[in-house]
């Protein structure tokens, strides 16, 4: 711009969400003020770098999230206390207009995240996270962006993957 800076509005990089919920996995005091349930999950919502949507989320033993996706936003996240699993699927979904899929042999992965550990995405990710402790709790950060417009959620049986419903930003405030 001519005669002067602007300040830069500029999208973050899914290598920046990363280095974001490193850094505040890494923080003890922000990481010790999450409230941890025994019977279900908690969060507290954080302020992520350019506008994304940050999450800070406690896992009890034994819970997940069950299959889903982020629609159009990609993101990171990494564990901070504890461990999770991940399972996703290596395949591009299509976006709309289908409720039942089958899926091809080859396209599950399954990944262990320990303390420090993480991944990024991209958009239309689908996947479940888990803490298959039997005793700790597990505690995540997670960045997203733009921020989450929709989230589907799938039931699985086997190769078949079915769209069960899609929930909108109100639906977890």
């Amino acid at each position: 711009m001519a005669g002067g800076s602007a300040i830069s509005t500029a999208a973050p990089t899914v290598a920046e969400l990363m280095d974001f919920v490193r850094g505040a996995a890494r923080d003890e005091a922000l990481i010790a003020s999450l409230p941890l349930d025994p019977e279900g999950r908690t969060w507290i919502r954080l302020d992520g770098p350019g506008g994304s949507e940050a999450w800070l989320i406690g896992w009890p033993p034994g819970t997940g999230t069950g299959w889903h996706d982020h629609a159009d936003s990609f993101g990171a996240f990494t564990t901070a206390a504890g461990a999770l699993k991940e399972h996703s699927l290596a395949v591009r979904l299509p976006t709309d207009g289908w409720k039942t899929l089958e899926l091809t042999d080859g396209v599950d992965r399954s990944r262990d995240l320990a303390t420090g550990q993480g991944r990024a995405f991209g958009q239309n990710h689908v996947h479940e996270v888990l803490n298959e402790s039997e005793v700790a709790h597990a505690v995540s950060v997670h960045a997203y962006y733009p921020p989450l417009s929709r989230i589907r959620r799938f039931s699985r049986t086997g190769a078949v993957l079915r769209l069960e419903q899609t929930e909108s930003p109100e639906d977890w405030q």
